[in-house]
């Protein structure tokens, strides 16, 4: 069974940086899978943040791209979600999401983890 979990969130003053970290583990027998980031404001819609694909290619939602950096973490079942420069309105609370490309693996979301920026 696929399991993720979310690290690092935490409160920072506008204009600093944070680095979030999903841990997916039981997916050995999962084929292709990408890792996505997601997040959630107060009274707001799931908002799409980006992706890691199976290649280790990072991708952005438009308006994140130059602040927020997606990698790929020293052990391989590690995600990283670099955020800099955040901003107030980057408030909300941050899921990630192990997506199965290909094969039988169910697609699996985090928890979420809060991030707070005070202005």
């Amino acid at each position: 069974q696929v399991r993720v979990q979310e690290y690092g969130g935490g409160s920072v003053e506008a204009g600093g940086s944070l680095r979030l970290s999903c841990v997916v583990s039981g997916y050995d027998n999962c084929d292709e899978h990408d890792v996505n980031w997601y997040r959630q404001a107060p009274g707001k819609e799931r908002e799409y943040v980006g992706f890691l694909d199976s290649e280790g290619g990072a991708h952005y939602a438009s308006s994140l791209r130059g602040r927020f950096t997606i990698s790929q973490g020293d052990s391989d079942n590690v995600v990283y979600l670099q955020m800099n420069n955040l901003k107030p309105e980057d408030t909300a609370k941050y899921y990630c999401k192990f997506v199965n490309v290909v094969g039988t693996c169910s697609d699996t979301w985090g928890q979420g983890i809060q991030v707070t920026v005070s202005s």
